[in-house]
C-alpha cells in the first residue's frame, strides 16, 4: 500500500485538532490517556492499523439507510436546511463556524462531534444505534472522511442526509484537510466485470443469477464476494498459522504453508458456501425493510476446496475428541479493523472434530492456488455453515472455553424471531447460526424476463441448496400459485451422500403453462433428506437482519406463445 500519503493527512489532521501543539506523536499519546475507552492502541501493530486502515463506520450501507427515517425527513436537516441532492459536508452560511480545536474536544459519549469536510456534526444521539458498536468512538472530535473512504458504501444520497441531519455548523475554511486519497484500496484484486457490485468499498459482489445454472463449480473469477475490510496483503512463503491451546496451560504450534502440505493428507470437498443474508432482497420488499446488503439470489457459490482437514491438524496439536463439550474454535483472518482488531469468528469444536464436517484448511480452490479475493494463501472452510464462518487469510486459531469475541461473532449472524426488534433483541443470548435451511432459486429465467413458450411449457433452471451435510431430494415447480406442483429433474450433483453433502444441487424444469396466458408466476421449494421443506412466505421468518430467508422464491415472467 501507499502509507506516505495516510501518514501525511492522518498527522495533519490530528496536528489542526490539538491546535498545533509542537508533536503529533505526544498530543496523540496525552489523547489516549485521556480517553482509554476509545484509543487502547498498545503496540505498533495496532498504531500502524489505525493509521493504515482507517477503518471506523465497520456497517454497511443498508446498516445507516434504515435508521434515516427515524432521524432525517426527505431533504431536510435537523436545522431546517435543506440537503438538497448533492454531497454533505458542503458551506452552510445559515449556521455557525467552529475551529477544529473546539470540536477536537468533544470526543466523549455526552458530547461527540465529528467532521465531515466543512460540515461539523454533533452525533452524541447517534451513538447508541450504530449498528457497528463501539468502533465510532474512535471518531471523537475527528474527521469521518479518511474513515468513508475506506468504506465507500457510505457516499449516498441517503447516507448524507442522515449525517446532516445531526449537522451543527462549518469547519473553518483554515481546518479543512485534504483527505480525498484512496491509497487503502489500491491493491485490491482486479475482479470480473460480469460480478454484479453490492459494495465497491469493501467489495461485495453476487454471481450473475443465469451464469450459476452453467456448472456445477462456480468459476474462481464469478465465486461471489464478501469482504469486511480491505483484502490484506500476504505471501504464501512467509504465511504462518498458529495453533493455539488454551486448557490451563495454553500451549502454541505454528505451522507454515509447506508443512500443512507435507505433514497432513490432502484431501478435497465439494462445498457451496452462501451468505446468511442471500436472497435478503426478497424478504425486505415483501414483508419489511431489514439492515444489511441486499443481496439477491447470487450470494452463493460452489466450488472444490482442498488442503489439510482441520481435525487431523488439531488432533496432531493433542486436542482430546472425548472432551470437547463447551469447547469452541475460533477463527481469526489478517484483515483489520480500526480498533486493531483481525476480523474472527468461531464454531463449537464438536463441529470441527466430526469427521462428516470436513472441515478444511484451504490452500486451493477449483484445483487452483485460493485467488487474493477468497482468502489466499490460507483459509477454513466450514461446509454446510454460513459462509462467514470460513475464514479468509486465516491466521491463527485458538481451541477455547468462550466463542470468539469479535463483534461479527456476538453481534451478528445470530437468530431472531419475527417480532424482535432493534430494541428488543438481546445478542447474547440469541443462538449463533452455524448451519443453513433448506432453500432453492430459480436463475433462467430471472424475474421480469420474457420467455418462449414451446410445446406448451417454458424452461425454468435454478439451484437448491441445504446446510449441515443434507442432500436436496426434490425440487417443486408451480406456475399455478401453488395449486399443482411438478418436480424438478436434476441437472447436476455432486455425489457425496447425506450428512456429509454440501454443494448444492442445479435443476432443470419444463413447466406447462395454459395457452394465450401473458404472464405466469413461477413458484420454486425444495426439500432435503431431512424432510425440511421451504417455508411459503417471508413474513413468517422475517428477522432484523435479514438473514435465513429461504421463502419459496417467486418470480413474474411474461410469455410469448
Amino acid at each position: 500500500m501507499l502509507l506516505k500519503n495516510i501518514f501525511i493527512n492522518t498527522f495533519h489532521q490530528r496536528k489542526k485538532f490539538v491546535n498545533a501543539v509542537a508533536t503529533v506523536v505526544r498530543l496523540n499519546y496525552d489523547k489516549w490517556n485521556r480517553n482509554k475507552q476509545k484509543w487502547q492502541y498498545r503496540n505498533n501493530k495496532t498504531i500502524a492499523a489505525l493509521f493504515t486502515s482507517g477503518i471506523i463506520l465497520k456497517t454497511i450501507k443498508d446498516d445507516l439507510e434504515k435508521d434515516i427515517p427515524k432521524n432525517v425527513s426527505n431533504k431536510k436537516d435537523g436545522n431546517g436546511g435543506d440537503n438538497g441532492d448533492g454531497e454533505a459536508g458542503q458551506k452552510r452560511p445559515d449556521l455557525p463556524v467552529y475551529r477544529a480545536d473546539e470540536v477536537s474536544k468533544h470526543d466523549t459519549t455526552d458530547s461527540f462531534w465529528v467532521i465531515y469536510k466543512h460540515g461539523v456534526y454533533d452525533i452524541t444521539k447517534f451513538l447508541p444505534s450504530h449498528p457497528g458498536g463501539k468502533q465510532i468512538l474512535n471518531a471523537g472530535g475527528l474527521s469521518i472522511e479518511p474513515f468513508w473512504n475506506l468504506y465507500g458504501m457510505h457516499k449516498t444520497k441517503p447516507i448524507y442526509q442522515l449525517l446532516e441531519s445531526y449537522r451543527i455548523g462549518n469547519l473553518h475554511d483554515d481546518d479543512v484537510v485534504d483527505m480525498s486519497g484512496n491509497e487503502l484500496w489500491v491493491s485490491e484484486p482486479v475482479r470480473d466485470k460480469r460480478l454484479i457490485v453490492k459494495s465497491k468499498q469493501p467489495f461485495n459482489a453476487e454471481i450473475p443469477a443465469k451464469l450459476i445454472v452453467e456448472s456445477l463449480d462456480t468459476p474462481n473469477e464469478l465465486f461471489f464476494v464478501r469482504q469486511h475490510m480491505p483484502v490484506p496483503e500476504l505471501e504464501a512463503k512467509d504465511h504462518k498459522l498458529e495453533i493455539i491451546v488454551k486448557n490451563g496451560n495454553t500451549h502454541t504450534k505454528v505451522f507454515d504453508l509447506e508443512q500443512l502440505g507435507k505433514m497432513f493428507p490432502q484431501s478435497e470437498v465439494r462445498a457451496a458456501l452462501m451468505c446468511a443474508g442471500n436472497r435478503r432482497t426478497e424478504m425486505s420488499k415483501q414483508v419489511k425493510p431489514v439492515k444489511g446488503l441486499e443481496w439477491q439470489q447470487g450470494a452463493v457459490s460452489c466450488a472444490r476446496w482442498s488442503g489439510a482437514l482441520l481435525r487431523d491438524v488439531l488432533l496432531h496439536c493433542g486436542i482430546d475428541t472425548r472432551d470437547t463439550h463447551g469447547l469452541h474454535v475460533i477463527f481469526t483472518g489478517s484483515d483489520m479493523d480500526a480498533t486493531g482488531t483481525y476480523f474472527s469468528t468461531s464454531i463449537p469444536l464438536e463441529q470441527a472434530l466430526n469427521p462428516n464436517s470436513s472441515v478444511i484448511l484451504a490452500t486451493h480452490m477449483n484445483g487452483e492456488i485460493l485467488p487474493k479475493d477468497h482468502g489466499y494463501p490460507l483459509r477454513v472452510i466450514v461446509p454446510g455453515a454460513p459462509a462467514v464462518r470460513s475464514v479468509k487469510w486465516l491466521q491463527s486459531i485458538t481451541i477455547s472455553k468462550e466463542e470468539s469475541s469479535s463483534h461479527w461473532h456476538q453481534k451478528d449472524y445470530r437468530s431472531f424471531n419475527a417480532s424482535k426488534t432493534w430494541e428488543t433483541a438481546d445478542f447474547a443470548s440469541a443462538p449463533p447460526v452455524y448451519s443453513l435451511p433448506v432453500t432453492s432459486a430459480i436463475c433462467d429465467p430471472v424475474d421480469g424476463d420474457t420467455c418462449a413458450v414451446k410445446g406448451g411449457c417454458i424452461e425454468v433452471k435454478g439451484y437448491a441448496y441445504s446446510g449441515g451435510g443434507a442432500r436436496v431430494v426434490r425440487v417443486d415447480v408451480s406456475a399455478d400459485g401453488g395449486a399443482t406442483w411438478l418436480q424438478a429433474q436434476e441437472l447436476a450433483a455432486d455425489p457425496a451422500p447425506p450428512g456429509r453433502h454440501y454443494a448444492w444441487m442445479l435443476w432443470t424444469a419444463s413447466v406447462p403453462v395454459p395457452e394465450g396466458l401473458k404472464q405466469v408466476e413461477l413458484r420454486a421449494k425444495a426439500t432435503d433428506n431431512n424432510f425440511n421443506t421451504q417455508p411459503e412466505k417471508f413474513e413468517d421468518i422475517w428477522n432484523i437482519r435479514g438473514i435465513l430467508g429461504n421463502a419459496y422464491h417467486k418470480i413474474n415472467v411474461k410469455l410469448i406463445h
